[in-house]
């Protein structure tokens, strides 16, 4: 299966999934809900799950990794997102833009770019079925 086709079924997922899945806020803002959460059937052992972050203006997270075996697809829904992951440069992402984080990479910034707009970002994950903690903050 093309990682373009996992992308496209997500996205879809997304849209069909409700709101009503279960929300996290952790201390600075942003708001995380898990829209999408299954085994991918031709790939045994592996999993995809769709994250939607909403960052309300002047939100962050703060400085986190991801489970281990996590190859990561980030699109910017609304709105910018400054990111950066690894030795990468720091770079603002706009609604309709991507970025994909290998595994075991640390996203040291992750914020809405904007003091005044909201912005959102959907995260779609591929990982090992019992890789259950997805973002572990940096201490």
């Amino acid at each position: 299966m093309k990682i373009q086709t996992i992308i496209a079924a997500s996205y879809l997922a997304l849209a069909i999934v409700t709101a009503s899945s279960a929300s996290a806020h952790d201390g600075e803002g942003q708001t995380v809900i898990k829209n999408f959460d299954a085994a991918i059937p031709n790939i045994p052992g592996k999993s995809l799950i769709a994250v939607e972050v909403d960052y309300p203006p002047g939100t962050a997270s703060p400085p986190h990794t991801h489970a281990k075996s996590a190859f990561i697809y980030a699109y910017v829904i609304r709105g910018a997102i400054e990111s950066k992951v690894d030795d990468g440069e720091t770079r603002i992402y706009r609604a309709g833009e991507s970025w994909s984080e290998p595994p075991g990479a640390t996203h040291s910034i992750s914020r809405n770019a904007s003091k005044t707009q909201p912005a959102t970002l959907l995260a779609i994950f591929i990982l090992d079925t019992h890789d259950k903690t997805l973002t572990t903050p940096i201490k």
